[in-house]
């Protein structure tokens, strides 16, 4: 078996092997969740090899025989393996952490790097925010799960004051933020071909009503 195979195949298949990981309570839950946080926090060698081991374990003891078969056998996986790196199906071990402990999506080929690139921008923290005066939980705000589960505020999203911009809580309806944190922090920190630029470096600029405008638009293509 190799475990690092294992854990990218159980990510790739998340959708139909995740709900028996999600079910998982007490103890077993915080054993398996305990060994997938060293795995990713671990570097490259045998001690990651060694945490990989012990959450493959886990997790094929809590699948049912003929999928844990499967996986200890790689079947039906289109498997890589590159300087220390492991995937199927261009996932990673480290995307089961994301799905089961951080309750994030965004793993995978294709969302794992807006992931990445995402949550690498400036961003606060509940205890920032309320340090600086503010509400972390204000409704409208775009709020993303990092590691472990934390909670994320973008910082573009609030004054230096730590109040939130008032277009920001108008553009993030428009967007649907509270279902698709990730798609509408995309949009504010990627290149808008109606703005020409990122929306959130127009924040303090008085171009809240082409903010505006360049969200509806993307209701009006739909």
């Amino acid at each position: 078996m190799n475990p690092l195979q294992v854990l990218a195949a159980v990510a790739a298949a998340w959708e139909r092997l995740g709900p028996y990981l999600t079910r998982l309570s007490g103890e077993s839950r915080e054993r398996l969740a305990s060994a997938l946080e060293a795995l990713r926090a671990a570097d490259a060698g045998g001690e990651r090899r060694g945490h990989a081991e012990a959450a493959a374990r886990l997790v094929l003891d809590c699948l049912p025989p003929e999928e844990a078969r499967r996986l200890d056998a790689g079947d039906d996986a289109r498997y890589t393996a590159t300087a220390g790196e492991t995937t199927v199906h261009g996932f990673r071990a480290d995307d089961l952490a994301v799905l089961l402990i951080d309750g994030s999506p965004m793993v995978g080929p294709v969302l794992g790097p807006v992931r990445t690139r995402l949550l690498a921008q400036p961003a606060l923290d509940d205890a920032d925010v309320r340090s600086r005066g503010g509400d972390p939980l204000a409704p409208g705000l775009i709020r993303l799960p990092g590691a472990g589960g934390r909670g994320l505020l973008p910082g573009f999203q609030f004054r230096e004051d730590a109040l939130p911009w008032r277009v920001v809580l108008e553009v993030n309806a428009i967007l649907d933020a509270g279902r698709d944190p990730w798609g509408a922090a995309d949009w504010w920190l990627s290149d808008n071909a109606w703005l020409r630029t990122a929306p959130a470096s127009l924040l303090g600029t008085a171009r809240d009503e082409e903010l505006v405008g360049a969200a509806q638009s993307l209701l009006e293509g739909e």
